[in-house]
Order: structure tokens, then C-alpha cells, then sequence
């Protein structure tokens, strides 16, 4: 059995192809999808859907994310806060057209019921973005953090690399787990397109909503895989660049 998490997609249901087949996944095998589903290029619903089918299929983890968040209020309200429009919702929006009310109502609900982080057998943390108690995910207040956080990421960027974990100064949200996975603050804003590991953080959220790819990594052996750059899937339109 092998177990595979998927970083941020933003729409792009032709990248997300491509890694699946790269990833030449089988029945045993378990999908961890890291949030951000939506806003960005002209698939959002589309990558919803796909993903509704696929669970039906494999055994899959869908995490939700700040634009998975987002684009559930909208759906459930028909609200349009002018923050997330400007931020891929206008896209998102669009790709909706057409899709009967029953559809929709399928996909509010399926949002609705996203959880917020996965830890594994293995002590193995998911989850989109962050979190800030010093005490573990299960002791954190606000559970919005799990997809806005970049505090701890912000933190492993600048951490001295030479503090020994039983130094009063190592952070304490690191010591709570044996990995942590994140998505949400692409690893292209440092000029790196793939995954980033610092300490036992691994950050695979590698640019999809702008230039980047959507990446898929073997939590096991480490080996990723990616798309293409999404731009090139997507002739024509911005994303969220």
C-alpha cells in the first residue's frame, strides 16, 4: 500500500490527470488531497466533481482549504464577497454555468463536510495550512487556522537549522508529530518549483493557482510527481496571476 498527498490544484483538472496517472495508483493505495480545489483556472466544479466520483473509487482524504471554505459560502448563499472574487471566485463562478441546482446542492454539501487535518496511524500530520497551539491540532481555538495559518511555515523559514529538538528553543508544534504535509503557501513565492521540506515539514503546494504545477509525493519513499506548468494547460486564461 502506498499513500500519496496532492498539493493545491486551483481548478485544474487537466494537471490533476496528469499526476494521478503518474502516481499509477491501485485499489490499495490512499489519497491525501491537501485543499484549494477551486479558484484559480476554468475547472473548479469540474475538479469537485472528479473528486466526488474518485472517492466513490479509492480510498481518499479531502482536506479543505481557505478557497474550498470560500467557494462553500457562495454556494450556500450566493454571496459574493469581492475579496474572493478577485481572488479566482470570478472563475470559479463561471465554471458553475450550467450546472443544475441539484448538482450544486451535491457539492455544497460535499464542502461542507471536508475535514480540517488527517493524522495518520503513523503519527503523520495533514492539513491545508497550518496551525498555531503549542499543544497540537487538538488543542488549537481557532479552527479556521487549520486553512489560513502561515505562521508555522513563516516560523520553519527562518528557524535556525541548527537547534536540536531538546533545545528549549526548537518549536513545540513541530515535536507533537512525526511529519507534518501542508499546502497553501506555494513554494514558487521562493523561486523553488517543487516540494519544500524544512525540519519534518513538507510544504507541496507548488504554484498551481499562478505558474506552477500541481504535485503529487509518495509519502513513504518521497518521490514526487508533477504536471506540467498550468498555464500551458490552460492557453488563454490567467489563473490567478
Amino acid at each position: 500500500m502506498s499513500t500519496f498527498a496532492i498539493g493545491d490544484i486551483h481548478g485544474g483538472l487537466k494537471a490533476l490527470l496528469q499526476v494521478l496517472n503518474k502516481l499509477e495508483i491501485k485499489e490499495e493505495d490512499t489519497l491525501i488531497f491537501m485543499g484549494d480545489y477551486v479558484d484559480g483556472w476554468s475547472e473548479s466544479a469540474q475538479v469537485i466533481d472528479f473528486l466526488i466520483n474518485l472517492s466513490e473509487k479509492f480510498n481518499c482524504i479531502i482536506l479543505k482549504g481557505n478557497h474550498d471554505f470560500w467557494c462553500q459560502n457562495w454556494l450556500k448563499s450566493d454571496v459574493v464577497h469581492p475579496s474572493w472574487y478577485m481572488h479566482g471566485g470570478k472563475e470559479t463562478m463561471e465554471s458553475y454555468e450550467g450546472f443544475p441546482d441539484e448538482k450544486r446542492h451535491q457539492h455544497l454539501l460535499f464542502l461542507e463536510n471536508l475535514p480540517l487535518y488527517h493524522l495518520d496511524v503513523q503519527n503523520r500530520l495533514f492539513l491545508h495550512a497550518g496551525f498555531t497551539s503549542v499543544h497540537g491540532v487538538e488543542n488549537e481555538k481557532f479552527k479556521e487556522l487549520f486553512y489560513l495559518d502561515r505562521s508555522l511555515w513563516e516560523m520553519l523559514l527562518v528557524m535556525d537549522k541548527n537547534i536540536q529538538k531538546v533545545s528549549m528553543f526548537y518549536p513545540k508544534r513541530l515535536l507533537h508529530y512525526k511529519e507534518i504535509y501542508i499546502g497553501h503557501t506555494p513554494t514558487t513565492n521562493y523561486n523553488e518549483p517543487l516540494p519544500m521540506n524544512i525540519a519534518n515539514v513538507w510544504n507541496i503546494d507548488t504554484g498551481a493557482a499562478f505558474k506552477g504545477k500541481v504535485t503529487g509525493i509518495n509519502i513513504d519513499t518521497k518521490a514526487f510527481f508533477q504536471s506540467d506548468n498550468l498555464p500551458s494547460l490552460y492557453p488563454g486564461e490567467k489563473g490567478r496571476n
